[in-house]
């Protein structure tokens, strides 16, 4: 599969690889130097391989607030609101962001391996609940613009969306009009860097012509998926599909912010079952030593096996190794570790998820 914007990113000489059945490009000049472009002024990415369903109806806040953890009945008009879908077990299915535009309207943005998935577990579950759920992801693309100067570059493309705080959005569809797709048109302060930054989800025809007037600013660059990566593993985000895979809840994965205990909602009573017999947790590893940490690594305290990692890669912010993964609950934070690579050793400190 390709998005709207596969022959510009071409055209930009990008390398590419399959990620989940699409082409996308993996770096353009490279992962490290793009990766401190983001960090230090701005970089654009297309992230168009991502979900976009819609959840519409009279009984879209009620339904919402059942299909997640977070009690969506309290979250504001305009917020952006990260959550996680929870099968029954009270495993992760996915992590998602929700777009509340109004108390019948919501857009939600799964990861694109889980797509399809997630749009039938919401159909399976929509009970006698009078919502309209539509998947619209081969209708749009999504363009992130991540770094301290995103702001500025805003100035020149969509200057209201500067007044928009951290994780809060607003319709963009008077702007990129579409019959039909105006609850899924949204511009966004939200993103997966850590950084300032903006994602605008609008229909494909318009996809080209964005990506152009915003690469003309000449502090933007374009950002592949290993920087996006590298950037998301130092601020400790989870990755669906590797961090967790409908394998962890949302307190073994460092998430237990996002429930909301005094709301009904899928995976509920097997959450609070779970909730007081928790073994292990998220964590982050810094290496102390020339290594980079990979997904498995072994993580050690003396001759104990205290845990492995998901997720790992070199920081270039850090310039040193780094991981993420599960660790026994008892193992604090700070602890002088031993990361294992296969047949290769070296010492790490143990830190939590955000690392940078």
């Amino acid at each position: 599969m390709r998005t709207p914007l596969y022959n510009e990113i071409l055209n930009l000489n990008a390398k590419m690889v399959d990620f989940h059945g699409w082409d996308m490009p993996i770096q353009f000049s490279g992962i490290i130097e793009e990766h401190r472009h983001v960090r230090s002024k701005v970089g654009l990415f297309d992230v168009s391989h991502m979900g976009d369903i819609t959840i519409e109806g009279r009984d879209a806040t009620g339904f919402m607030t059942y299909l997640f953890p977070t009690d969506i009945s309290k979250e504001p008009i305009g917020k952006a609101i990260y959550s996680a879908y929870l099968d029954q077990e009270a495993n992760m299915i996915d992590d998602t962001i929700i777009y509340k535009e109004d108390e019948k309207k919501y857009l939600v943005v799964p990861n694109a391996a889980t797509t399809e998935k997630i749009h039938n577990w919401i159909i399976a579950n929509r009970k006698s609940y009078d919502v309209k759920i539509s998947n619209l992801s081969d209708r749009m693309s999504c363009l992130a613009l991540q770094g301290p100067m995103a702001p500025e570059v805003m100035k020149d493309i969509f200057p209201e969306a500067n007044k928009l705080e951290h994780f809060t959005f607003m319709s963009a569809s008077e702007k990129y009009p579409e019959k039909g797709l105006e609850t899924a048109t949204v511009i966004g302060r939200t993103g997966y860097t850590g950084e300032d930054g903006f994602e605008f989800v609008v229909p494909n025809k318009y996809a080209v012509p964005l990506w152009r007037e915003i690469l003309k600013n000449p502090n933007v660059k374009p950002i592949g998926l290993g920087a996006r990566d590298t950037l998301r593993m130092e601020k400790g985000f989870l990755l669906s599909g590797q961090d967790f895979d409908q394998n962890r809840n949302p307190i073994e994965a460092g998430v237990s912010w996002i429930i909301g205990w005094d709301h009904e909602f899928i995976g509920k009573k097997k959450l609070l079952e779970k909730k007081g017999n928790i073994k292990e947790r998220f964590r982050g590893v810094i290496a102390m030593d020339r290594i980079v940490p990979r997904s498995g690594s072994v993580l050690k305290k003396g001759d104990e096996v205290i845990g492995s990692l998901t997720s790992g890669s070199f920081s270039p912010t850090l310039s040193k190794g780094i991981g993420l993964g599960y660790v026994k609950q008892d193992v604090e934070v700070e602890s002088e570790i031993t990361i294992q690579i296969r047949n290769t050793e070296g010492k790490g400190i143990l830190k939590k998820p955000r690392m940078v």
